[in-house]
C-alpha cells in the first residue's frame, strides 16, 4: 500500500470541549447556539452533533480564552431554545494529522488511533475532514502524542520556540 500523504502533525494546548445535551430536535436549534457564539466573537473549532432520545447532543471545542464569551452566548441561546445541560471539559489539547491524501488512503485514522493507544493516550473526541484528522486528548499528553505521531508517520520533529512542535 502506498504511503498516505501526511504532511504535518499540528497541536493546540488550550482547548475546552463544551458538551450540550437536551437540545430540542428542531430546525434552528444549532443556528441559535452558533449565532449566539458568533455574536460573542468566540472561535469554535471541532463540532459534533448526535441525536439522542428525541433531543440533540452537541459538543464543540473553543480555545480556553474564549470560554467566558461562550458561556455568555449559551445563556443567550437558551432564551431562544430553552434550558439545556452544559458541561465543560477543560485541560484538553488537540493533535491533528494534516495531509492532502488522507481521504484516498484507507487506514490513516486507524494508524493514528493505534499509535495513540500504544502510547497510552486516551482520545476524548475525534473529528475528520478530507485533509485533517484531529483528536482531543488530555493537555498533559499532547507533547507525547505529537512525538509518537511524528515517529509513526515518519515526519521530522521540528522544534519551535517555546518547546512546541509542528
Amino acid at each position: 500500500m502506498e504511503e498516505a500523504i501526511v504532511s504535518a502533525v499540528t497541536q493546540s494546548d488550550d482547548e475546552v470541549v463544551v458538551a450540550l445535551s437536551g437540545i430540542p430536535d428542531r430546525p434552528g436549534s444549532a443556528a441559535a447556539i452558533f449565532d449566539a457564539i458568533a455574536d460573542e466573537h468566540a472561535n469554535v473549532d471541532t463540532i459534533l452533533q448526535n441525536l439522542a432520545h428525541g433531543t440533540v447532543e452537541l459538543s464543540f471545542s473553543v480555545p480556553e480564552d474564549d470560554l467566558p464569551a461562550t458561556r455568555r452566548a449559551l445563556a443567550k441561546a437558551q432564551e431562544t431554545i430553552g434550558t439545556i445541560a452544559v458541561e465543560e471539559i477543560a485541560d484538553l489539547g488537540k493533535v491533528s494529522l494534516v495531509g492532502a491524501g488522507m481521504r484516498s488512503h484507507p487506514g490513516v485514522a486507524a494508524r493514528m488511533f493505534q499509535t495513540l493507544a500504544d502510547e497510552g493516550v486516551n482520545i476524548r473526541m475525534i473529528s475528520t475532514s478530507p485533509i485533517k484528522i484531529s483528536c482531543m486528548v488530555a493537555r498533559h499528553e499532547v507533547d507525547r502524542a505529537v512525538r509518537a505521531l511524528h515517529e509513526a508517520f515518519r515526519l521530522e520533529l521540528e522544534r519551535r520556540p517555546g518547546g512546541t512542535s509542528g
